[in-house]
């Protein structure tokens, strides 16, 4: 007997966190992209996903009276796949999604590792006003790569990068790299260095949170940024690309 063919999967949205869930009318949404890995077409680990909901959370709550809603994007398999992309395209799907539920609302990419750069990568979609990418995956590919790791869909839109110094798994000098050359083309790309921090960003988690609650409702509600990332902003190469991210950052922040 001939094996049944398996339905193909698709990418969906996790439960909405915030103010969807809450009854309220959405203004903006934050959509999380969980790690993978560079090859894989298994279904993603759950563990992925359950490390994007801390910051899910935490953007719900800091959103929630401002009409914020975030979703986990669950992807249909655990790789990257070379020029197939797959986390990338689940992105540019789901960001069909929110327009389709929420209407004309501006969203924020926020992803980790691997799905940072599905964030960077997708970032040219007209729904998208902003890009926070934690630890971001950037390959190596050299200058004649660099059309694989494109920057020019950054165009318009404010982009925070987030990297441990210590980080083993996603060298913090290519995503350095990265950010220079998005600067070129657009002056709101800035770039803040943990200090002894690994991949996970564990050490110093409570400032990472905040500092992701600030860039996301300043980049989508027009909030004032606190003044660390007010000044990466503004700051050139490579002082705003290298912008330390100092301990307690948060504690008196209020919105």
């Amino acid at each position: 007997m001939a094996q049944q063919a398996l339905p193909v999967r698709g990418a969906r949205l996790g439960k909405p966190r915030g103010a969807a869930g809450a009854g309220r009318a959405v203004c903006g949404v934050a959509l999380l992209l969980p790690e993978g890995g560079p090859s894989g077409t298994r279904r993603p680990s759950p563990l992925s996903t359950l490390a994007a909901r801390p910051l899910a959370a935490r953007l719900a709550r800091a959103g929630r009276t401002e009409g914020l809603v975030a979703h986990v994007v669950h992807y249909r398999c655990r790789g990257w796949n070379g020029t197939a992309a797959h986390p990338a395209a689940d992105a540019a799907w789901a960001l069909d999604e929110v327009v389709r539920r929420y209407g004309d609302v501006p969203v924020c990419l926020a992803g980790t590792g691997m799905g940072a750069r599905a964030a960077l990568h997708a970032a040219g979609h007209p729904a998208v006003t902003s890009v926070l990418a934690l630890a971001p995956w950037i390959p190596d590919l050299g200058p004649e790569g660099a059309d694989s790791v494109p920057v020019k869909q950054l165009a318009g839109r404010q982009v925070l990068l987030v990297h441990g110094t210590n980080d083993e798994r996603t060298d913090p000098d290519l995503s350095y790299r990265y950010a220079e050359r998005a600067k070129k083309i657009n002056r709101d790309v800035c770039r803040f260095e943990v200090h002894s921090d690994g991949h996970s960003l564990y050490q110093h988690r409570s400032e990472v949170l905040a500092l992701a609650a600030d860039f996301v409702l300043g980049s989508l509600f027009a909030h004032s940024y606190a003044r660390p990332v007010a000044d990466a902003l503004a700051a050139p190469p490579p002082l705003g690309l290298r912008m330390p991210l100092a301990s307690g950052f948060g504690e008196s922040l209020k919105h």
